[in-house]
């Protein structure tokens, strides 16, 4: 298997989410997060899309200031309101670095310190700089879809930067 890093467009997305605060609460807290996302989105009847999970925080961020994001897009509709802990929100369309990756053959570890040096790279040799926080983005379900789990993607948003 072929990973490599590319720029490209990212579409704006309508998105329900659901914030988690705290140290890394584990992927199981986070699979009900997302699956309470999906049960108010059928609730309401509405066409979901990617799936995407945000972090906020670095290395020196203290436990207790984490954020944890779960979303899921919401298409084709107009306003929408949240409810039940949902917070709709939008991402703006961005510039992306951007790699897919299937998780059961590449460490997710390896991709993000390998986008973190990329980065770095392209920031020292001036052409771009880190614009928002890393985001993963899966096609549906990882955890009910093969595909979607094996087509992993990380995204974070860039910003160019003038020569």
């Amino acid at each position: 298997m072929t990973v490599d890093f590319e720029i490209r467009k990212a579409p704006e997305y309508k998105v329900a989410t659901r914030t988690l605060t705290g140290a890394w609460p584990g992927d199981k807290a986070l699979r009900s997060e997302f699956e309470k996302v999906q049960a108010w989105a059928k609730e309401k009847g509405l066409r979901t899309g990617r799936w995407f999970f945000r972090e906020f925080g670095d290395d020196e961020t203290p436990d207790a200031k984490w954020r944890w994001e779960v979303g899921v897009e919401i298409r084709g509709i107009g306003p929408v309101q949240g409810g039940k802990g949902i917070v709709m929100k939008t991402l703006p369309p961005s510039s992306v670095a951007t790699i897919t990756f299937d998780p059961d053959k590449v460490s997710p570890r390896v991709i993000y310190h390998a986008l973190a040096d990329w980065l770095r790279h392209h920031e020292k040799a001036g052409e771009y700089k880190e614009a928002g926080p890393y985001r993963e983005v899966y096609l549906a379900n990882p955890w009910s879809n093969r595909q979607a789990w094996a087509h992993t993607q990380v995204q974070v948003p860039i910003k160019r930067l003038k020569h």
